[in-house]
């Protein structure tokens, strides 16, 4: 008798850190390293990746302590690669100071993961890599929602930001290669997808076309089996009412505005270099809230050098009045190779983390108003698996909500009965009419109707 012993699988852990356009680059490398499995304990892994934000400092030493707890717990073999924003930002400064970094690479060779892991070699490409059609991807989270990237890079200067330094200029996908995309996604089941880059509403600008998201927009509608679609990351000088129009009256896309103002003062737009004038601004939100069943999120940065407590009271009092469905606020972070940097006017971070802690309780607020707004009204959700909660409810979102981001709805019925009385078995993934029957916490729970 013959034994014959299989060759026991290699096993990989990756972390992917920062935005979901890191998560897409993330998904690439699982792709591009299929044959390893999964694991979610480093300390069992072969190879570990971390897929770096650079973006602000709390994100870079988030990073860098993913980086340092990974390898105090990984294998003396296994192989720890160090990829992304950060890597590609400091390369020179971080080869040299982290030896526990077996591979480093940055944002441009995704998908030669599987070479360099196979030759233990860092590679940095100039230019920042963008995925195509062609490329394998293993989508990670959900069985029905997909992110596609529509664009690399960034044409815009805001003073704050330092992605262009080491992104480039705005480099788009071709819309040919987005349908396809999307055309696959579709043929595997997923039938929710989320557009996403750096800014959104420039996509094509590059290629001489200034209403490129709106063909998009045209194009996606007329791919059979996809059900609902959103666009984050909407930029102020590039998005249209045209836009906001062509959004509206789509079958496919939600009426999901998402658009980081980052401030609203005139003095603070100019000083960001926002590049949309004041009043400009106030009719685009306006006309985005105008829209039926519109869901308007957004992005503000307290105490950016210049910001005096008059621009900061401007801010919260738009705030509280336009009533935003969600919103995020951040710290000003100094980075290096930004002009915000080289400013005076720079404002103490005692001053800077109030600032931050006063306008997000604000935010609170106008998110606990949207919250109850939607108590008694009856809409569709996409039910995703059980609840962290408990066993018996279901976790669901609103169909215009951004996974992840916007919230989640508790559903307490496991099964649905149909006219005839007869009892079937709620399916995740699949699209559900619930009636929102109350709020607790930041909670809805909802009842399904069918």
């Amino acid at each position: 008798m013959q034994f014959t012993t299989q060759k026991p699988s290699k096993k990989l852990h990756l972390v992917s850190l920062g935005c979901t356009k890191n998560l897409v680059d993330s998904e690439i490398m699982l792709g591009k390293l299929a044959e390893y499995e999964m694991t979610n304990d480093g300390s069992d892994a072969d190879v570990i990746i971390v897929n770096t934000c650079g973006f602000i400092d709390s994100a870079k030493q988030e990073s860098l302590n993913t980086i340092f707890d990974l390898h105090d717990q990984r294998k003396d073999d296994s192989v720890l690669v160090m990829s992304g924003c950060l890597s590609q930002r400091y390369q020179e400064e971080l080869q040299k100071d982290l030896p526990e970094v077996d591979i480093f690479t940055g944002v441009g060779d995704y998908d030669k993961i599987d070479e360099m892991v196979r030759q233990k070699q860092s590679k940095f490409t100039n230019e920042v890599f963008l995925a195509t059609d062609t490329n394998e991807r293993v989508i990670t989270g959900s069985s029905y929602h997909a992110y596609v990237k529509l664009s690399e890079g960034c044409n815009q200067t805001c003073s704050f930001c330092a992605i262009p330094s080491f992104k480039g200029k705005l480099h788009s996908r071709t819309l040919e290669s987005l349908v396809k995309e999307v055309k696959s996604l579709v043929s595997k089941g997923y039938k929710d997808i989320t557009f996403i880059s750096q800014d959104s509403s420039s996509f094509l600008r590059d290629q001489g076309i200034n209403d490129g998201l709106e063909k998009l927009v045209e194009e996606i509608e007329k791919v059979e089996g996809i059900k609902t679609a959103r666009i984050l990351y909407l930029y102020p000088s590039t998005t249209t009412l045209s836009l906001i129009d062509k959004i509206a009256d789509s079958k496919v896309f939600v009426n999901y505005f998402d658009m980081p103002l980052q401030h609203i003062s005139k003095n603070m737009l100019k000083v960001m270099k926002r590049g949309k004038k004041f009043e400009k601004l106030h009719e685009l939100m306006s006309y985005m809230k105008s829209k039926p069943n519109s869901f308007v999120r957004t992005t503000f940065i307290a105490g950016h050098p210049g910001e005096t407590e008059e621009d900061f009271e401007e801010l919260c009092k738009y705030v509280k009045n336009f009533g935003f469905d969600r919103a995020n606020v951040f710290s000003y972070s100094d980075e290096e190779g930004t002009s915000a940097f080289e400013m005076e006017y720079k404002i103490e971070q005692e001053i800077i983390d109030q600032r931050a802690e006063v306008l997000g309780e604000v935010i609170e607020t106008t998110t606990q108003k949207s919250l109850e707004s939607e108590i008694g009204e009856t809409f569709e959700v996409y039910v995703d698996g059980e609840s962290d909660e408990h066993e018996y409810l279901l976790s669901a979102r609103k169909t215009i909500w951004a996974p992840d981001i916007d919230g989640e709805i508790y559903i307490n019925d496991n099964e649905l009965i149909d006219e005839n009385g007869e009892t079937s078995q709620i399916k995740f993934g699949e699209i559900y009419t619930v009636k929102v029957t109350e709020l607790v916490g930041d909670k809805l729970l909802a009842t399904v109707i069918k």
